[in-house]
C-alpha cells in the first residue's frame, strides 16, 4: 500500500512537472496546416507552386477508406481504440530499448498517430525522454478534444512522406503523378511505408529496402483484414515504379513565375505567399509565352553566330585515340551538362575528323527510368559548324573553317542538336529539287549575348508573356523588369508626342542640322550627331525625321516643345516617371525597363489611355474568397436585383495620358518606321508600328512595337554593358525577334487595321516631302491632321520649326504652346 501510494504521488508530480507549459491543444480544432500556393497561367495551366512544405489539403472524407486503413495498419494498429497512448507498444518499446542500450541506435518510440500528431504539431522533434512525456500528456489531451476522424485527417495532411511532401495528397503526386482515389494497393502501401523513415525508403537509392518495407505494411494490412491475403500477394507481386509527373508538368516560364512571386512576396509577405494556400490566377498565355521564349532564344543565336564566334569546347576527354574510341562512354557521362543548354541539346564527344564531316559520340537517355543511356555514333556534316569562326579578342572573329579540323579536335565534348532526317522534294513550281538528309548533328554554343521581351495586352495592360534572358537557369536576374537600360531612340517618340499634343502636325518641317550645347563652365559642349555623322538633311518633314530616326530633329524638337514637356509626358506614360531635365535624354540617355517600355507603347495602340502592366488577375485565399483582384473598377449594375438585358458598361477608370488624336497621329508615324524607315526588318503581313532602339556604341539595341490588340518589347544586350559590335543596331538585332514573335502569336487571328478617332482629318500627302500629294505621285499616304493643322489650313503653320540656338542661349526655358510658336521662339520662318 505505502509502495502504491509512492508510486502515485511520484505520478501525479511527474504529470504536474511535464505539463507545465504545454501548448494549447485546443486549437487544433481549428487549426490550419501550411499548405502551399499556387499560381495558374490564363489557360488555368499550373504555372508553379509556392511552399516551404509542398502540401495539398485534403479532408477526411475525400481521402479513400483504403489509405486510411494502409497508414493505420503500418502506424498504429489499435488507434480507433486506445485513448491516445498505446501502454502494450510503450512496453513493448521500453523492451527493446534495454536491449538495444550502449549500442549507440537511435531509441523506439512506439508513437500512436495521436502522439505524431502532438509532435509534428506541437512539440518538435527532439529525442528525450521529457519530450515524450510531454507528447503522451497532450495525446490523451487530444483524444479528449477533438474525435478520432479530425486526428486521422490532420495525420495524413501533416506527416512528411520524402520528396519535400507533406501529407498524402502531395505524396501521390509527387511518386506516381496520381490523384489519391486513382493509387493501386501497391501504391498505397508504399506510400504507408513511408513515415517511418522517408530517405531509408528512397525506391531510387534503396529500392530493396523499399519492397521490403512495402512488403511489411501490406501484410500489417492483412493482418489487420483490411485487405485479403490474395490481394496482398498480388500486390506484393508489382514492382514500385515511381512516375512523377503532374507535379513537374508545370508551364514553362521560370521568369514570370518568379516576377509573380516577389509580387506576391511584397504584397502578402512571405509566410502567406508560401504557407497560405493561395490560388493565384495570371495573365501568362502559355502559347504566346512559348513563343516570346522561341523568338528570343533564336534571335540570340543568330547574333552569337554573326559576331559572337566559337568559344570552343566545353571539355576535353584526354584519352589516347585507341582508347577513347572504346571508354568515351564513361568518360562523356562524367562531363556535367552546363546551364544554360536548352532541352533539345546532348553533349557529344568528337571521335573522329574526316574532310566534310566528324563523327560524335553521345548518350541517348533511355524512355524508362533506372535504364542506363545507350551509347550512339552521329556524324555531323560540316554544313553544320560552318558558322564557327574563331572568337579572338576584341570582339574579333578569325577566318571561315573550310574544314572540320578547323572547328573541333579529337576529344572535345561540344554540344550538339539530332535533326531529323528529311525526305527528298522534288522541283516545283520554281522551287529548286531538295536532296533528302539523313539524321545528323549540329554545332551549337549557348551565347553570352542576353536579352528580353515582354508581350501584354495594350488595353488592359495584361502580360500575356515576359522572357527575361536566354535561360533561368543560367542566371535567375530578370532583364525585363530588373534591368534598367537605355532605350536609345525608342524614346524618341514619346518626344514627338509633346510636339503633337501642342499642334504640332506630323509633317511640319524640323530643321536637320548641326547643333551644339554649352555645357557650362569647364565642361565644354555637345555636339550630338545623327546616326550617319556628318550627313544633314536640312528642313525635315517631322514624320520623316521618326522613320529616319533622325537625332538632330529630335533634339530641336525637344528644345522647342521644352524638356518639361517631354518629361511630363514620360510620366503621363510611365516611361520614365521622373526624367532628368537635359538633351540627352531626348535621344534615350535615361534609364527604364522592358515592362515600363512596353506599356508606355500601349499608350499609342489604345487610343492614350495609361495602363499599368500586371502579372497577376486575382488571388483567392485557401477558402475560395478573392482578397485581391488586379481589375479595380467597380460595377453597380452587376449587383442590381432585376438586371436589364444588356450586358452592363463598365466603366473605364484608366488615366488619360494623352488625347486620342495624337496617339493616333504617333501611331501613323510609327507605321511608316516600319514600312519606310529604320524598322523594315519588324514588318509582318498585318498592320504594325513600332521604333527601334540603338544606344551609343552599340550597347543596347531595342525594338518595341505593335498591332491593335498586342504590344511587344524587345531589348538585347550584356549584362554587364559592352559593344554588340558596329551596325548591330535595334532594327538588325532586336527587330526580327519582334517580327518572328508577332507571326507566331497572332497567327490564325484576322489583321485588325488601327482605328481612326473621330475629329481627325485625313489628307493624301507626299512621304517624302510632307506636301499634299500631286498627280501622279507614288510615294503617298493619308495623313492624319488636327482641325486647323492640315496643309492649306487657314491656322496651319508653315516653314521651319528650327528654335534657338543652344549656344548662345543655354538656358532654353519651356516653350509655349503651338499656336503661339512665332512669340515663344522667334524662330518659325
Amino acid at each position: 500500500m505505502v509502495l502504491a501510494v509512492v508510486c502515485a504521488i511520484a505520478a501525479v508530480a511527474a504529470w504536474q512537472h511535464f505539463s507545465r507549459d504545454l501548448p494549447d491543444h485546443a486549437r487544433l480544432a481549428d487549426y490550419e496546416p501550411p499548405v502551399m500556393s499556387r499560381v495558374y497561367a490564363g489557360d488555368s495551366r499550373l504555372l508553379s507552386e509556392l511552399a516551404t512544405e509542398r502540401r495539398i489539403f485534403v479532408p477526411l472524407v475525400a481521402i479513400p477508406k483504403l489509405v486510411q486503413d494502409a497508414f493505420v495498419s503500418a502506424e498504429d494498429q489499435n488507434f480507433w481504440a486506445h485513448p491516445g497512448i498505446d501502454p502494450l507498444a510503450i512496453a513493448r518499446a521500453a523492451l527493446t530499448n534495454l536491449q538495444q542500450l550502449g549500442q549507440g541506435r537511435r531509441p523506439v518510440g512506439a508513437s500512436t498517430i495521436t502522439q505524431q500528431v502532438a509532435k509534428n504539431m506541437l512539440l518538435g522533434n527532439e529525442v528525450s525522454l521529457e519530450r515524450k512525456a510531454r507528447e503522451a500528456i497532450l495525446a490523451l489531451r487530444i483524444e479528449l478534444a477533438l474525435p478520432k476522424e479530425r486526428i486521422l485527417e490532420l495525420y495524413l495532411n501533416e506527416i512528411f512522406l520524402g520528396q519535400g511532401a507533406y501529407g498524402v495528397a502531395a505524396a501521390a503526386m509527387t511518386y506516381f503523378g496520381k490523384a489519391l482515389d486513382e493509387l493501386s494497393l501497391a501504391e498505397v502501401a508504399y506510400l504507408a511505408a513511408l513515415p517511418k523513415a522517408p530517405n531509408n525508403y528512397n525506391p531510387f537509392r534503396f529500392p530493396d529496402a523499399a519492397k521490403g518495407r512495402r512488403d511489411w505494411v501490406l501484410d500489417r494490412m492483412a493482418e489487420d483484414r483490411v485487405i485479403t491475403a490474395e490481394a496482398a500477394a498480388a500486390a506484393k507481386a508489382e514492382p514500385i515504379v515511381v512516375r512523377p509527373g503532374r507535379l513537374a508538368q508545370r508551364v514553362p516560364a521560370e521568369y514570370f513565375a518568379e516576377e509573380v512571386r516577389r509580387q506576391l512576396v511584397e504584397r502578402f509577405g512571405a509566410e502567406t505567399t508560401t504557407q497560405g494556400g493561395l490560388t493565384v490566377r495570371t495573365s501568362l498565355d502559355p502559347a504566346m509565352q512559348e513563343a516570346a521564349d522561341r523568338a528570343l532564344r533564336e534571335g540570340l543565336l543568330a547574333w552569337d553566330r554573326r559576331r559572337g564566334g566559337w568559344r570552343g569546347p566545353i571539355a576535353r576527354i584526354e584519352l589516347p585515340p585507341a582508347e577513347l574510341r572504346t571508354a568515351w562512354t564513361e568518360a562523356l557521362a562524367a562531363v556535367p551538362r552546363p546551364a544554360g543548354a536548352l532541352p533539345s541539346w546532348r553533349t557529344a564527344v568528337v571521335l573522329e575528323l574526316a574532310e566534310q564531316e566528324a563523327r560524335l559520340g553521345l548518350l541517348e537517355r533511355a524512355a524508362r527510368p533506372g535504364v542506363p543511356p545507350q551509347p550512339r555514333i552521329l556524324a555531323m556534316p560540316f554544313s553544320e559548324m560552318a558558322w564557327a569562326r574563331k572568337a579572338l579578342p576584341e570582339q574579333r572573329l578569325g577566318p571561315n573553317p573550310r574544314r572540320p579540323a578547323d572547328v573541333l579536335v579529337v576529344g572535345d565534348v561540344v554540344l550538339v542538336e539530332v535533326l531529323e532526317a528529311e525526305v527528298a522534294q522534288p522541283a516545283q513550281r520554281g522551287r529548286p529539287a531538295r536532296p533528302g538528309l539523313p539524321e545528323r548533328l549540329a554545332l551549337r554554343q549557348i551565347p553570352e549575348i542576353e536579352g528580353a521581351l515582354v508581350a501584354l495586352d495594350p488595353n488592359t495592360g495584361r502580360v500575356l508573356a515576359l522572357s527575361g534572358g536566354w535561360s533561368f537557369e543560367r542566371s535567375w536576374f530578370n532583364r525585363a523588369t530588373q534591368a534598367n537600360r537605355q532605350p536609345g531612340s525608342s524614346f524618341k517618340p514619346f518626344v514627338y508626342l509633346a510636339a503633337l499634343e501642342r499642334g504640332i502636325s506630323p509633317v511640319q518641317k524640323i530643321l536637320d542640322a548641326p547643333f551644339v550645347v554649352d555645357m557650362g563652365p569647364g565642361l565644354g559642349r555637345w555636339r550630338p550627331t545623327n546616326y550617319n555623322a556628318g550627313e544633314f538633311s536640312g528642313p525635315t518633314p517631322m514624320r520623316v525625321g521618326m522613320e529616319k530616326s533622325k537625332n538632330l530633329m529630335t533634339i530641336r524638337l525637344a528644345e522647342l516643345v521644352g524638356l518639361d514637356s517631354v518629361a511630363s509626358v514620360a510620366a503621363r506614360t510611365g516611361v520614365m516617371p521622373n526624367m532628368p531635365r537635359n538633351y540627352a535624354m531626348a535621344l534615350g540617355a535615361g534609364e527604364t525597363t522592358v515592362l515600363r517600355m512596353a506599356a508606355a507603347y500601349a499608350v499609342f495602340a489604345n487610343g492614350g489611355r495609361a495602363v499599368t502592366p500586371t502579372l497577376i488577375d486575382s488571388v483567392q485565399d485557401r477558402h475560395g474568397r478573392v482578397i485581391w483582384r488586379a481589375d479595380g473598377r467597380v460595377c453597380e449594375a452587376c449587383a442590381a436585383e432585376s438586371p436589364s438585358p444588356a450586358p452592363p458598361e463598365m466603366p473605364d477608370n484608366r488615366p488619360v495620358a494623352t488625347d486620342p488624336g495624337s496617339a493616333f497621329q504617333m501611331v501613323s508615324m510609327l507605321q511608316g518606321v516600319i514600312q519606310r524607315g529604320t524598322g523594315g526588318r519588324a514588318a509582318i503581313d498585318r498592320p504594325v508600328a513600332g521604333k527601334t532602339g540603338t544606344t551609343n556604341d552599340f550597347l543596347d539595341a531595342w525594338f518595341v512595337g505593335f498591332t491593335p490588340d498586342l504590344v511587344a518589347a524587345v531589348w538585347v544586350g550584356f549584362d554587364e554593358p559592352r559593344p554588340l559590335g558596329n551596325n548591330e543596331t535595334g532594327g538588325l538585332v532586336a527587330a526580327p525577334i519582334f517580327a518572328a514573335f508577332m507571326r507566331e502569336a497572332l497567327a490564325g487571328r484576322p489583321a485588325v487595321p488601327f482605328r481612326t478617332p473621330p475629329g481627325l482629318r485625313m489628307v493624301r500627302i507626299n512621304a517624302e516631302t510632307g506636301e499634299p500629294a500631286a498627280p501622279g505621285d507614288r510615294n503617298t499616304l493619308m495623313e492624319a491632321f488636327k482641325p486647323g493643322t492640315e496643309p492649306g489650313a487657314a491656322g496651319a503653320a508653315a516653314g521651319v520649326l528650327a528654335g534657338r540656338s543652344a549656344e548662345s542661349d543655354p538656358s532654353l526655358p519651356p516653350r509655349g504652346p503651338a499656336a503661339a510658336l512665332d512669340a515663344s521662339l522667334g524662330g518659325l520662318y
